[in-house]
């Protein structure tokens, strides 16, 4: 199921890489940075950014570009620019080490990303696989038909018409299996004549990836009417997925035909020494690289303005969803509307009425780039992040799940009515890192603050490793993995990570004040730390990245560290910029319902940490 990172007719580097540029191009800003080979290693030195130029008066994402990638000029006294021509390779075997890079690399959502529609037959069998597959290559999903979805004909015809999306992908039925369902929803495509987002001119590319039984009557019905295109079927046998065919079919007719709608992406392409991917697919990537590196399984989450993206890699099959609707500016109010007030005032330490906090919120919407003037401000957003991540989480693992449809005894009758369900791949026992970006938690005042958020979204079991991403670089680090595995991960793993701390969370619930465990710290210095943990209780202790520390801890009789309940546990941790956290609020956790007891126990949270200061 896993798709491997792919650059589709990426040329070959001959020479050695030791000055790299790299852009990503945002809907609104484009950000631009050098990595630089030191000693043995590559490091990431200067970043720019500017405003991204593809909408009027400009009308032509090169200059954005430029202009990030002059600040990095002007930061670092490198020459890169000769006019508009980014100078390659780096001119140091002729003398100038300061003049040249040897590659440009580009990622890029600018324009709103790629939108596909995507079409299977059964709709949580092999509608769910495209959906994935399309996921999983950096699109962000518009609608998935299928043959069991309840829409009328003319329905579907409707929406494949009225939506406008920059690519379809066209899945169902196994290889060898019956074609009618496919072939009629071919025919649905073809009634609607879709017209693509961009550019008048061009057909909408449309990939083919299901029973490959039925391609000769696809391309009779579709191959007039679209840029049709054939992949290896995502579901061959019913026990199987192939995703990386259709993923890497859909890397490649995004950057022949969408991109080339784009205003200045033909200049673009040319200028960059490797195909240029869609941001999230780059970041997706990257997240795919560090995860087989280290052998570990991992959970990474984007939260931006208008989206939260969400990848996980779990035994080496890597997911990504994307939450169109949960984000801190732009979609601020859908979190609002899909947790509900409530969800949201749980994580707020002070009294505030309803009707603030909703026009707080509708304020942020109004206005999206303001930042909060004020602690309960920031609280308050800080509340909100909380749920965006935590539901955005639900979504993922509603969509990383085995296979769906493979029981045994299985009739048609239960396969239309959807009775089967695939069991999630995401076990948060199992899980090593969670990664966060994006702005709420790579620019959030204090570092505990982007931990606390994440453990309390997420409320990860036993011991897990936090971090977050210093400067959103993920992006570049991902399509530059596709060329220079080595610079990436050098980068990824020293610039880009900042280590939080781990977390130590026992899984049961108990009274507030009463035992949970005993714990035994042998810190690096030699000390040892020792006392009890009680449930309501949250612990921080300093604990460097480069320190390790090993913990013993001795359960309650109903509480499991992962061993099982009441079982001891001893485990060597890192930690981080934070330290070592012990989480003793119980899992699932659980917050008083009276609003008084709750917003004292968030008090106390918070002052146990240090999240907040004090008195102010």
């Amino acid at each position: 199921m896993t798709a491997q990172p792919h650059s589709p007719a990426a040329p070959a580097v001959t020479h050695p890489l030791n000055v790299i540029v790299a852009t990503d191009c945002g809907s609104t800003t484009t950000k631009a940075i050098l990595i630089e080979k030191v000693g043995e290693e590559y490091r990431q030195t200067y970043r720019g950014e500017a405003p991204t130029t593809v909408e009027a008066p400009f009308e032509d994402v090169t200059r954005g570009v430029l202009n990030a990638i002059a600040e990095i000029e002007e930061l670092s006294g490198r020459t890169i620019l000769d006019g508009d021509r980014i100078i390659t390779p780096n001119q140091a075997a002729q003398g100038d080490p300061k003049r040249g890079v040897d590659i440009y690399v580009s990622t890029s959502s600018a324009g709103g990303g790629l939108q596909m529609m995507v079409t299977g037959v059964v709709q949580n069998m092999t509608g769910e696989s495209a959906q994935r597959a399309a996921l999983g290559a950096g699109a962000i999903v518009i609608d998935v038909l299928a043959s069991n979805d309840g829409r009328l004909p003319y329905e579907k015809i409707e929406r494949i018409r009225t939506m406008r999306p920059d690519m379809i992908l066209m899945s169902g039925g196994t290889d060898g299996g019956a074609v009618t369902h496919v072939v009629e929803m071919a025919e649905y495509i073809a009634a609607a004549d879709p017209r693509p987002r961009f550019g008048s001119t061009y057909r909408l590319p449309l990939v083919y990836a299901g029973n490959t039984d039925a391609r000769p009557q696809i391309k009779t019905i579709l191959g007039e009417k679209t840029a049709l295109d054939f992949a290896d079927n995502i579901r061959p046998v019913l026990e199987r997925e192939n995703l990386a065919p259709a993923r890497n079919k859909i890397h490649d007719l995004f950057l022949e035909h969408v991109m080339q709608q784009a205003p200045g992406y033909k200049k673009l392409i040319e200028m960059a020494g490797a195909p240029i991917m869609p941001t999230p697919a780059a970041v997706g990537v990257i997240m795919e690289t560090i995860a087989k590196r280290e052998g570990i399984n991992l959970i990474g989450v984007d939260i931006g303005g208008a989206t939260t993206d969400v990848f996980s890699v779990f035994n080496g099959l890597f997911n990504r969803t994307v939450s169109a609707n949960l984000g801190m500016s732009y979609s601020i109010s859908n979190v609002l509307a899909e947790a509900g007030l409530d969800n949201i005032m749980r994580w707020v330490p002070f009294t505030i009425d309803e009707q603030t906090l909703r026009n707080r919120i509708k304020n942020k919407m109004v206005r999206p780039t303001t930042i909060p003037q004020s602690l309960d401000e920031l609280q308050i957003e800080h509340a909100i992040a909380r749920e965006a991540l935590r539901l955005a989480l639900i979504h993922h693992k509603s969509l990383a799940t085995g296979l769906k449809g493979i029981q045994q005894e299985r009739t048609i009758s239960d396969v239309f009515e959807q009775r089967t369900s695939g069991k999630t791949l995401i076990d948060l026992l199992k899980l090593d890192l969670i990664v966060g970006s994006g702005g709420i938690l790579s620019h959030a005042p204090r570092r505990i603050q982007s931990m606390l958020m994440m453990v309390d979204a997420y409320e990860p079991l036993g011991v897990t490793t936090l971090s977050v991403d210093s400067i959103f670089m993920m992006p570049h680090l991902g399509v530059l993995s596709t060329v220079n595995e080595q610079a990436a991960t050098d980068v990824f793993v020293r610039d880009c990570m900042v280590y939080l701390g781990t977390c130590i969370a026992p899984i049961g619930q108990g009274k507030d004040g009463e035992r949970c465990a005993d714990y035994e710290i042998a810190l690096p210095d030699g000390r040892i730390e020792k006392g009890q943990l009680a449930f309501g209780d949250l612990k921080l202790f300093a604990l460097t990245r480069e320190q390790q520390a090993t913990v013993t801890m001795q359960p309650a009789k109903q509480i499991d560290l992962g061993n099982g309940p009441g079982q001891s546990f001893t485990k060597t941790v890192k930690g981080g910029v934070v330290g070592l956290m012990l989480d003793g609020r119980g899992r699932p956790l659980q917050l008083p319902g009276e609003q008084a007891a709750r917003v004292a126990m968030l008090t106390r949270w918070y002052r146990a940490v240090g999240l907040y200061p004090v008195g102010s």
